[in-house]
């Protein structure tokens, strides 16, 4: 039976409380009475349930549809207001003892070179990651307890920390690992990690675990529980995530929401970030293979449906998909985005031949750092390299009470724009340069607080004297 507050995964995750509601969405998708009272309480900006949400998600009204598109982008504006916050993936190991069938990394795949990054190496890979301007880092490995056990990760954490390279320094280190142990949690959490990521990749049990058959990972509800673990361990910013192409859309969708529902109810706080992957060409992996891919268009619905399902969580969309589809998706809900990735162990510092590669998926936006930051401001967005909440104590309930009142704005877009304004001081080409200090310029006139107007204005003028990381 479905139970939103059980810590028991498929009671919080009830497969029939799913097909129920995707039921009750088919019933009333045309239903103009029931859209109408779903849209109106979207407007309030406070949120829907997965099963109103699974209504508007199975809509093909014209006029519904293009409403849910407008309320996306108001209700992004004012949780996030026009600020984009960059990011880049660290590959840490490929070794990995699960046998996942839509991953490169399965212990069956013998084609695939195996590489595991020193410190040394590690070092290398961070500084590369800095010279070109990033400060926030997901780091990510294959489980394998004998490669990459939780000292490998806690060193590696405290490695990146360390590394101070001319005015380059990761201020954010968010971890994306397999599920593990409360203890562990907590010995991330005394490292000093930022938001710990998981994706669940299908919440259809009967899928999830064909799709797992060995390993460790073939255990749902231990995958599944692990957010419940991660809090108990005292890390009150995790992170979810499905594997679209998997299973139907709409089953994940539901789902999905039903675990941000589950995290509310019984920790008081909901996901900090959602992420929206789609199945991608890798070694040894056809995404043709699997037969539940979605277009473009309905791809861009689920990240609206979603923005409105849950206004304060953060929304990110990797490099997986090309620009076109990450323009489209930042209109309506997208709040991170990664920039200039490698998907491979050490792929920041060594090309790999294409035959060698021992990248986990294909990247399809490959343009530079310097590109996508010049394309975010020429679209009208502040890329934000702040980590400011992370470091001040905002997180958890702290983070979601100021977003939830529409209050983190007042910290986070003076933030970004300090951040943006060191980007462009040490790494911007001269024309990026040029359109972001005009871009900031712009944006100071907008900070409503004259006395915060002011800090930001004496900081910007610090910024280019050659002072560093100013925060609100």
């Amino acid at each position: 039976m479905f139970d939103p507050k059980s810590l028991k995964a498929p009671e919080f995750i009830d497969h029939q409380e799913v097909l129920d509601s995707l039921a009750y969405a088919d019933e009333n998708k045309n239903n103009r009475a029931v859209l109408d009272e779903i849209i109106a309480k979207a407007r309030q900006h406070k949120g829907l349930s997965h099963r109103e949400a699974s209504v508007l998600l199975a809509t093909d009204d014209p006029e519904i549809n293009a409403q849910i598109f407008e309320l996306a982008r108001e209700i992004k504006k004012a949780y996030y207001g026009n600020r984009i916050v960059l990011f880049a993936p660290l590959y840490l190991s490929n070794y990995c003892i699960n046998g996942c069938v839509y991953c490169p990394y399965h212990l069956k795949n013998k084609h695939i070179p195996r590489k595991k990054l020193t410190q040394e190496e590690i070092e290398r890979e961070v500084i590369a990651l800095q010279d070109m301007g990033h400060k926030r880092l997901a780091i990510e490995s294959g489980e394998d307890p004998k490669n990459n056990p939780i000292e490998y990760i806690l060193e590696s954490i405290k490695t990146i920390y360390n590394i101070k390279h001319k005015n380059g320094a990761i201020r954010r280190v968010n971890v994306n690992i397999a599920a593990t142990t409360v203890e562990n949690y907590k010995k991330l959490k005394d490292a000093g990690i930022g938001t710990y990521i998981l994706f669940q990749e299908t919440y259809h049990r009967e899928s999830y675990e064909k799709l797992h058959p060995t390993g460790p990972k073939h255990d749902y509800c231990y995958h599944t529980e692990a957010m419940d673990r991660a809090m108990d361990g005292g890390i009150d910013d995790v992170g979810l995530g499905v594997l679209f192409g998997l299973e139907l859309y709409r089953y994940e969708f539901c789902a999905l929401l039903m675990h941000a529902e589950h995290l509310e109810a019984v920790h008081g706080v909901g996901p900090h970030t959602i992420s929206f992957p789609r199945v991608k060409r890798a070694d040894d992996i056809d995404p043709n293979a699997f037969d539940n891919g979605i277009s473009d268009d309905t791809f861009i619905k689920i990240i609206a449906c979603a923005r409105v399902a849950v206004p304060y969580t953060g929304m990110i969309i990797s490099t997986r998909e090309s620009k076109e589809v990450r323009e489209r998706a930042l209109e309506v809900g997208i709040s991170q985005i990664s920039g200039a990735s490698r998907t491979s162990v050490g792929g920041y510092v060594d090309e790999e031949p294409e035959d060698e590669s021992s990248a986990q998926f294909d990247v399809s936006d490959k343009r530079t750092l310097d590109q996508v930051i010049s394309w975010l401001m020429q679209l009208g967005y502040v890329p934000s390299f702040c980590t400011a909440c992370y470091r001040e104590g905002r997180t958890g309930d702290r983070f979601m009470a100021l977003c939830k009142s529409n209050q983190i704005l007042n910290c986070c877009h003076p933030n970004a724009l300090m951040t943006l304004k060191e980007y462009l001081q040490d790494y911007a080409s001269p024309i990026t340069k040029l359109i972001g200090d005009k871009l900031i310029q712009n944006e100071l006139g907008t900070i409503p607080n004259q006395k915060i107007r002011s800090f930001v204005e004496k900081n910007l003028v610090k910024i280019e004297n050659g002072e560093r990381d100013f925060r609100i």
